[in-house]
């Protein structure tokens, strides 16, 4: 049953926008965990002066993987090439660079099985963080609705049943970040 509400419909509106806002950061940083195999989305937050503006690598290049664990960065500007290399440096992502003139490789070394768990522990963290955010936005989301029914826009009924609903979407949220951790988790153990 649907209710009629102007105020919920802008509350739930509210809601699912910032549970997929969350879920989104998740995948995004969950792309840039660096898993033994050449990653392209690592350097997504890397930036390097372009002409005097800061931009993502791969819109000052192309990047490409050869062998599965190395990347390759071809700058369509051969004076990029050291721009690059210091950057990628000084955002201490954890794998130095290699210019040899013409590109530049990042050779991802193989993880070790510590390496690898500590992997998982950041991954779990991550996950458990977007739950408290998503939890946070259940109660502002719970509390608007007190806020409805204190104001008479809302019946007994109405709340009870409009709480389902915002309790059904958190779960299905929580899922949604327990089957994205657990993927990163199976990644990152995957030999």
């Amino acid at each position: 049953m649907a209710i009629q509400n102007e105020n919920y419909d802008m509350l739930m509106m509210e809601t699912m926008e910032r549970t997929e806002k969350t879920i989104s950061v998740l995948t995004s940083d969950y792309l840039t965990i660096r898993a033994g195999r050449a990653n392209p989305h690592i350097l997504d937050k890397v930036l390097v002066d372009y002409y005097g503006t800061p931009t993502p690598i791969n819109q000052v290049g192309n990047m490409s993987v050869s062998e599965g664990r190395i990347l390759v960065i071809s700058p369509w500007d051969a004076s990029m090439l050291k721009v690059i290399e210091k950057q990628i440096l000084a955002d201490n992502i954890g794998i130095t660079p290699v210019n040899d003139g013409k590109v530049i490789r990042l050779v991802f070394p193989a993880l070790t099985e510590e390496r690898r768990r500590d992997l998982v522990k950041q991954i779990k963290k991550m996950a458990e963080d977007s739950k408290v955010a998503i939890r946070n936005i259940r109660r502002d989301a719970m509390d608007g609705l007190k806020k409805m029914k204190n104001n008479k826009e809302l019946s007994e009924d109405e709340h009870a049943i409009c709480e389902k609903e915002v309790d059904k979407h958190i779960s299905e949220c929580v899922a949604k970040i327990d089957k994205l951790c657990a993927d990163k988790e199976k990644d990152v153990m995957s030999v």
